[in-house]
């Protein structure tokens, strides 16, 4: 258990933040053109699983915040 403050986890909050911004940022971007003539039901469907995908490596950099290890 750690006990000293570390770098790792104000780095990995920025660092989290600006991915998500530039996640964000592509999606409102890029989709839309995509998507746009869609049915809102597809659209809804694939907005929600945008929307949940960012979370697939949030496990791992988590951990690498409290650690300093990937796994």
């Amino acid at each position: 258990m750690r006990t000293e403050p570390t770098w790792r986890i104000p780095v990995g909050i920025l660092g989290l933040l600006a991915a998500l911004a530039v996640y964000g940022l592509i999606v409102a971007r890029y989709v839309p053109e995509i998507i746009g003539g869609w049915p809102t039901l597809a659209q809804t469907i694939v907005y929600v699983i945008l929307g949940v995908i960012w979370l697939l490596p949030l496990r791992r950099f988590l951990i690498w915040m409290e650690t300093g290890h990937w796994r």
